[in-house]
């Protein structure tokens, strides 16, 4: 038998889809860096971005809308893209850390989290929320 490997690695990554199930990815954590994998792009958060999105969420106490956009657009304030970018987050800045792809982190954060459960996600063609468990 070989060595088990834990899931979330470079060599075993978490094998991911966006909310409404139109999108594959993967992800996993390199040192202080939570890397997603979107075809032939490469994303990059900060790795603490799992436990502290999943503690806001927490104190949020109820759905929270994903509202998931490119870096350059705006958002929807009280959304998991809007505190993934706000000076009010852990971090006071944005979570992503590629210039140019810092954003979509309400697009890609989420499934993974539903994935290790520890929120439930809705499932809709647009307009999905999270909350924690």
């Amino acid at each position: 038998m070989g060595a088990t490997v834990i899931d979330g690695t470079t060599d075993s990554p978490w094998q991911l889809g966006t909310a409404p199930g139109t999108s594959q990815y993967t992800m996993y954590v390199d040192g202080d860096e939570l890397v997603c994998q979107v075809g032939s792009t490469t994303l990059m958060h900060h790795a603490r971005a799992i436990d502290d999105l999943h503690a806001w969420l927490a104190t949020q106490g109820d759905w929270v809308p994903l509202g998931a956009a490119d870096g350059k657009k705006p958002v929807n304030d009280g959304t998991v893209e809007a505190w993934g970018r706000s000076a009010s987050n852990a971090v006071g800045d944005w979570y992503g850390l590629r210039n140019g792809y810092r954003g979509r982190f309400g697009t890609h954060l989420p499934p993974l989290f539903e994935h290790l459960g520890i929120v439930g996600l809705t499932h809709d063609p647009r307009n999905n929320s999270v909350r924690a468990l």
